[in-house]
């Protein structure tokens, strides 16, 4: 009998702090109004309920080098607004990533002092080199942008400032 070998687990957890209300933050992880102004700017949409679908759009600068006009899919697994969101995530900008498959990505969002609120980000990406490496950054200097780090980065400081941070020098 062979014993097929144990995949390891890759999870990347991130941890930020805003000053800002629980809505707002679900608010911009949800709307495509909020994720146009932020990360890699692609336009989300989501079914809020269980078995409810995830888009990710394209927006024109990555459509004018070449990519597909659905980047990225999945399904909603839990949907508490504006506390918790579970769901699947596929990458689909590359063959390589597409490969893949779905990943598990969970936000938890959580008021915790004076008008600041917590947003853990876990995102399992066992079995998705590829998309792990792209969303630790580890491409960044070839155009692909700082991964998770560059988003949270920007969605916090458009969320306390009103600004947006210059997005990355690739399709976004």
């Amino acid at each position: 009998m062979t014993i097929a070998p144990e995949r390891t687990r890759t999870i990347q957890t991130y941890r930020v702090y805003i000053k800002s209300p629980p809505q707002a933050i679900w608010d911009a992880i949800t709307k495509p109004k909020w994720t146009s102004k932020y990360g890699y700017a692609g336009l989300v949409e989501y079914e809020l309920r269980v078995g409810g679908k995830f888009l990710i759009h394209a927006n024109d600068g990555m459509k004018s080098v070449g990519m597909p006009d659905i980047i990225s899919d999945g399904e909603v697994i839990a949907a508490s607004p504006p506390r918790k969101l579970v769901q699947t995530w596929r990458m689909l900008m590359s063959p390589e990533t597409t490969e893949e498959g779905f990943t598990h990505l969970e936000y938890e969002i959580q008021a915790v002092r004076g008008g600041v609120t917590r947003l853990n980000v876990t995102h399992d990406l066992t079995g998705a080199p590829n998309f792990a490496a792209l969303l630790a950054g580890e491409n960044e200097t070839e155009g692909a942008g700082g991964g998770w780090s560059e988003v949270l980065s920007g969605l916090k400081t458009l969320l306390e400032t009103g600004d947006q941070l210059p997005f990355q020098s690739g399709p976004g």
